[in-house]
């Protein structure tokens, strides 16, 4: 009976942790990738394969334009860190290569635009990374392969403040050993 109270009471506290509360701001208008607006849909490109240890950049699906595994960001809505489901078939993409591949680790960079506090902005890019990573596992992924992490307002891949830039700004990024 103490071990079911005191397992109860651990439930309970776990599900009391404070996470910061993000606000619904003003609707903003979507604005998709550019392969998306050109037409191209998220899931298409090349069938996913093993890589063999040591590949190298011919042959290797990560590396290659025609192939789905070349797309890393994914994009989010203003204040927001729910993955749109334009992307699933991406991460279904990446969740079906690294569950082949069981040596590769990913890392998982969430982003924001310069927009709102440094806490804020760090604690954003968290919960967006953290939601890309929490979908590869719920898609089979083992959590030993992925790692988490924010890197707020601090990697912007374009600095002028217009809408577009702030949209380029508000992504998860995946990048693979190697390449980070």
């Amino acid at each position: 009976m103490r071990k079911l109270l005191a397992l109860a009471a651990a439930a309970l506290l776990v599900g009391c942790a404070d996470t910061p509360k993000l606000e619904n701001s003003a609707g903003v208008e979507d604005r998709t990738p550019t392969g998306a607006a050109a037409g191209e849909q998220p899931g298409a490109g090349s069938e996913v394969r093993p890589v063999a240890p040591g590949e190298g950049q011919q042959g290797n699906p990560l590396k290659d334009p025609a192939n789905i595994l070349s797309k890393r960001s994914i994009f989010y809505d203003y204040d927001k860190y729910d993955v749109k489901d334009e992307y699933k078939p991406l991460l279904q993409a990446h969740a079906r290569y690294l569950s082949q591949n069981p040596s590769a680790k990913t890392l998982i960079q969430g982003n924001a635009d310069e927009r709102g506090s440094r806490e804020y902005n760090i604690a954003l890019g968290q919960k967006r990374a953290d939601g890309v990573k929490k979908m590869l596992q719920l898609m089979g992924v083992a959590e030993s392969q992925m790692e988490s992490v924010s890197l707020g307002e601090e990697k912007p891949r374009c600095t002028e403040a217009t809408e577009e830039c702030y949209a380029q700004n508000r992504r998860s990024d995946l990048l693979y050993r190697g390449e980070y």
